[in-house]
């Protein structure tokens, strides 16, 4: 803005010399052409008077002018500048931005997969719980049809018994066993004979 300041004051001056100079004229006489030029007496006046006026602007309008204009520039710069630490942190937010998408996108993917390994541990675990119960109900039912068998067995060495002796005593025609005595022989006797089938 000092540069228009000074080149007005620089270009005031040249155009006061070309006020100063008269252009070749006309006689009086010779037209109208006369009222273009100016007297001496009316030149000198409007020239005070013009320096005057242009010396009232140089000091009073001229540096608002030039304030204003000072003012418009610097608003503008601020503008740009605030337009340009906008941009900037509209690129730097992207940034941010896209560095939390990829993070959450991560973080999804980790969940997914920690939820598939549970699912598969979890899986893993049902199946060996399923066998381990599978096994121990095998298990189990080995037991009781073992138990079963054993009472079964226990219960027909009775019979046997029981039967034996009550054949006995009618072929003997007496009681053989009044104090229990070939009962036990004969239990024992099955017994014996039921583990060696047992064992083969």
């Amino acid at each position: 803005m000092k540069i228009i300041n000074r080149a007005a004051f620089v270009a005031a001056p040249w155009a006061l010399a070309a006020l100063a100079v008269p252009a070749p004229a006309f006689a009086e006489g010779e037209g109208g052409a006369s009222i273009l030029i100016p007297k001496m007496a009316e030149f000198v006046p409007a020239l005070i008077a013009f320096l005057i006026i242009w010396i009232v602007l140089a000091k009073i309008a001229w540096p608002k002018v030039l304030g204003m204009m000072d003012e418009r520039s610097r608003r503008i710069q601020e503008s740009l500048d605030e337009a340009e630490r906008t941009k900037k942190k509209a690129i730097e937010d992207r940034a941010a931005s896209d560095e939390l998408m990829t993070d959450a996108r991560r973080q999804a993917a980790d969940i997914v997969l920690a939820a598939r390994q549970d699912a598969e541990a979890e899986r893993a675990r049902i199946i060996a719980a399923a066998r381990t119960e599978a096994e121990h109900i095998i298990a189990k039912a080995h037991a009781t049809a073992e138990d079963e068998r054993h009472a079964l067995y226990a219960e027909a060495a009775a019979s046997i018994a029981d039967l034996s002796v009550s054949v006995a005593s009618k072929i003997v025609e007496k009681t053989l066993d009044e104090d229990g005595e070939q009962r036990r022989l004969i239990e024992r006797y099955i017994e014996e004979a039921g583990s060696l089938n047992a064992s083969n």
